[in-house]
């Protein structure tokens, strides 16, 4: 691939790699425009026409985002190569082939919509890498042979020189040559709602938060002027970084992942017993065609086929109670993987604040509460004219400012270069000049400071000094600051400048914040109660980070910062990630690495974000949550969208997801040890019998109707033990239950024999007919008893699934005790035959109660998975 950059870093790794001048790699903003226009070879008014062309040619278009779209068969044929699908596609085969057409029927309409279902789902990425484009500027003014002309964005070229305006998005990254009090939304890059003051540099941290002179491709100028020099383009940018990795493709999901082990696990138990059958049949009976056949409706029988449509529904279930929830699921699956999670990554700002700012309160020099201080601040936001600020905003939501007692003169409004506002007023015949502004520049202007007494005196170096501790103080606390100064002026007074400003009295500082939400502690607390840890991502300092955690009393230990993270490689911050809670100043690619990170040591992550900053790491985790808030590229990207930021409605979620992956591997439970337990069975009795214990049809038919009673399960309740805790799946639990429960059923199966062959002397027929229904009434009826670990009188199961379980029990009574069934080759049983099936269902029944609990040993906690790639 072309590199977009000329011989510089934006010290993310993501463009050239070349070293710039001497040998060095620092970020483009720490150089000084000079330096950079030697190492771009461009000039202040811009290049030439042929110049750029040639650059358009050797380094590509300024195409940030390039959609990659995989062909609809390229699709089919990922979902069809999975297990679990291609033993369905075969099932259906023999179904056919048997002439069973109703299961063939079946099972392909229940594959061919979990494939369209799951192809649908899929566009979801792509559709968000569409809604990134959407994002980037068309054209834009450029430099070109000393002239200013509008070009399409996708040929800018590095060493262009752009000119931009207020309303205009940036096209690349590249360093500011001049501004007129520029400033930029960059929220899309930092998550942060505070516009950033734009300025020439050279800046001197590397941390792109910090970079004052720079300007990144997608960000927005919302308000001044900009004249910026190029240099990076396309996939080289910030920007692009973020269509790359949201174009990554993503480890499997904890639901694909377990899908994927027990496709695996049925093949190999399926292929094992048909080959088994088939090499017995061979060396008693010689291999023939009805020794095939029911080899083959044993493998169909071991199939799963309801598997898909009972995920389906569950799912489909949960999502639409998480509906009433105002959540709203876009991926099916996700519903089941929120349960599944054991971290929770989340932004600062609007999951764990209001997302808005408050103020807060005034200080004076003492520190102490001062509301004098926002009487003077509220004046001069009421009075002062040009552009409003945020912080001006909240400041006149607090309604202190005395408009009646005082008369605007003139005022200076607030500009970039001064980082302040002065308004000149008059009350009582005296006139005062108050000015609001960053802290540590007026204190540079004051020559006294006001006490809390209202005297006056001389701004020494040991006041300054305290002064500046209290402002660092307090800007650990995460509050955003605004000094305040006053200076007397004369009574005939009617105008003010700039050059005014000096020989000020420093009052104090008047706080914002961005509140915490009450209800967090909370429900972190309910997060942590379901084994769920949380881990706090912010671009904010880590002072501000630790205050904030501090006041909500969150259970969190350690910090690491994004310049930390830089350092570290990919293993080491997989191990670094494990012991700590809080990253601060984190940059939107290293929110894709710590999720990748966690992921690597056998975490399930959830990720909750809302910018397009954090799309890379919503789409890399297992489930990735935004909000109705959110930009278009982060909802497209984000698997649930939460249409309130409440972490309560999160952990109800979680708790949801539990249920559903309770009710799953109920099924999964439920239909694998009992088909495996009735296949044992057939395949032990074709070694002893000289005849096959059931048909063909028989086996198919014993297998449909089992799976209709299980459909009720989807609507069914879980315990509150089955929610406590996230769990994965586990292929071991799921292969011990089949080896209790199916062998246990086998050995009554095998006394069914017996006491039909040996003991009664039945025919062909009879015995048939009597295996199938002893086979039928004990694997439904057992449902029952292995639903749950408790008792089944403790744990009652949901109306719909009682329904579905006797409603399939009494059709296939009816079908083998009536003349109905003489088409499947059924024959009246006499009554002692029936009460015979009756006391052997009865003890199986008391046998399956006592070893459940040896079968359902607590499952493997979803964080003992296996580490993934």
């Amino acid at each position: 691939m072309r590199s977009n950059a000329i011989s510089l870093s934006n010290g993310q790794g993501s463009m050239s790699g070349v070293m710039g001048h001497g040998g060095r790699n620092d970020p483009f903003w720490t150089r000084n425009n000079d330096e950079l226009f030697r190492a771009l070879d461009a000039k202040s008014d811009g290049l030439s026409e042929d110049e750029a062309g040639a650059r358009l040619i050797r380094y590509g278009p300024n195409l940030a985002v390039v959609s990659v779209r995989r062909s609809l068969i390229a699709k089919l044929l990922k979902r069809i190569a999975e297990p679990l699908v291609a033993i369905l596609l075969i099932a259906a085969a023999i179904s056919g082939m048997t002439g069973d057409w109703l299961s063939f029927v079946i099972i392909l309409l229940i594959v061919a919509f979990s494939i369209v279902l799951d192809i649908f789902q899929e566009q979801k990425a792509e559709t968000a890498v569409d809604a990134l484009r959407r994002s980037v500027a068309v054209s834009a003014a450029i430099r070109r042979d000393g002239h200013v002309v509008e070009h399409p964005v996708r040929d800018i070229v590095p060493g262009d020189v752009v000119e931009l305006r207020g309303g205009d998005l940036v096209p690349a990254d590249g360093v500011v040559l001049a501004s007129r009090g520029a400033l930029a939304n960059e929220a899309i890059l930092t998550g942060e709602p505070y516009p950033a003051e734009k300025r020439p540099g050279p800046a001197e941290s590397p941390a792109p938060a910090d970079a004052f002179n720079a300007l990144f491709g997608g960000t927005s100028i919302v308000g001044g002027e900009a004249t910026m020099l190029v240099v990076a383009t396309g996939s080289a940018t910030r920007f692009g970084e973020i269509a790359a990795l949201m174009q990554e493709k993503a480890a499997p999901t904890a639901f694909e992942r377990g899908v994927h082990a027990l496709g695996m696990l049925i093949l190999r138990l399926t292929g094992f017993l048909v080959l088994f059958v088939l090499l017995t049949q061979l060396i008693r009976h010689g291999l023939s065609l009805q020794s095939f056949l029911f080899a083959v409706a044993l493998a169909v029988g071991l199939t799963p086929e309801l598997l898909p449509m009972i995920m389906t529904v569950t799912l489909s279930r949960g999502a639409v109670r998480m509906a009433g929830r105002q959540v709203v699921v876009k991926r099916l699956s996700a519903i089941h993987d929120l349960g599944a999670i054991d971290i929770l990554c989340t932004d600062k700002t609007g999951t764990l604040t209001e997302a808005k700012i408050v103020h807060t309160g005034s200080f004076g020099v003492d520190g102490a509460d001062s509301a004098a201080v926002t009487r003077l601040a509220c004046l001069n936001a009421r009075f002062a004219s040009g552009m409003r600020s945020n912080l001006d905003e909240a400041l006149l939501a607090v309604g202190q400012a005395d408009d009646t007692a005082c008369r605007r003169l003139d005022d200076v409004p607030f500009d970039f270069e001064r980082r302040r506002s002065s308004v000149l007023v008059e009350a009582g015949g005296v006139c005062e000049m108050l000015t609001k502004g960053a802290p540590e520049a007026l204190v540079a202007l004051c020559t006294h400071v006001e006490l809390a007494d209202g005297s006056v005196v001389p701004l020494d170096p040991a006041m300054r000094t305290r002064i500046g501790a209290l402002l660092d103080a307090k800007g650990r606390q995460g509050l955003r600051l605004l000094g305040v100064a006053r200076r007397p002026m004369a009574a005939d007074c009617t105008r003010i400048a700039p050059t005014d400003e000096k020989d000020l009295t420093f009052v104090g500082c008047t706080a914002f914040i961005d509140p915490p939400k009450p209800s967090v502690t909370a429900a972190v607390d309910r997060l942590g109660q379901a084994g769920v840890r949380l881990k706090v991502i912010s671009g904010d300092a880590a002072p501000v980070v630790l205050h904030l955690v501090e006041i909500l009393s969150l259970p969190a230990s350690g910090v690491v910062t994004g310049d930390e993270i830089a350092k570290l490689s990919q293993t080491a911050l997989a191990a670094r990630v494990e012991e700590v809670d809080l990253f601060a100043r984190i940059a939107p690619e290293q929110k894709s690495r710590i999720v990748r990170a966690l992921r690597s040591r056998g975490h399930t992550v959830g990720f909750i974000g809302d910018g397009i900053n954090d799309a890379p790491a919503i789409h890399m985790a297992d489930v990735g949550i935004s909000v109705d808030g959110g930009t278009d590229v982060a909802r497209q990207a984000a698997d649930i969208i939460m249409l309130a930021p409440d972490l309560g409605v999160l952990a109800d979620g979680i708790a949801e997801g539990r249920r559903t992956y309770a009710n799953i591997m109920k099924y999964v439970r439920m239909g694998t040890s009992s088909n495996f337990g009735n296949m044992l069975s057939m395949a032990l009795a074709s070694l002893v019998l000289p005849f096959l214990p059931l048909t063909p049809v028989q086996v198919l038919l014993n297998n449909l109707l089992y799976d209709v009673s299980e459909i009720g399960i989807p609507f069914d309740e879980a315990d509150k033990e089955d929610i406590a805790r996230p769990m994965a799946w586990d292929m071991g639990s799921v292969l011990r239950f089949m080896l209790v429960m199916g062998p246990l059923s086998s050995l009554f199966d095998i006394a069914t024999f017996v006491l039909l062959y040996a003991g009664f002397g039945v025919g062909v027929d009879v015995f048939r007919t009597a295996w199938f229904v002893e086979s039928i009434v004990t694997q439904i009826l057992v449902i029952f008893i292995i639903r749950s670990t408790k008792s089944p009188w403790m744990s009652r199961p949901h109306p719909i699934l009682v329904a579905s379980s006797l409603g399939a029990l009494a059709v296939a009574l009816l079908l083998a005790l009536t003349p109905i069934g003489r088409v499947f080759g059924f024959v009246p049983l006499p009554p002692v035959v029936l009460a015979a099936i009756a006391l052997i269902s009865v003890a199986y029944l008391v046998m399956a109660q006592g070893f459940k609990h040896i079968a359902m040993a607590p499952g493997r906690p979803a964080r003992r998975r296996r580490a993934i790639a």
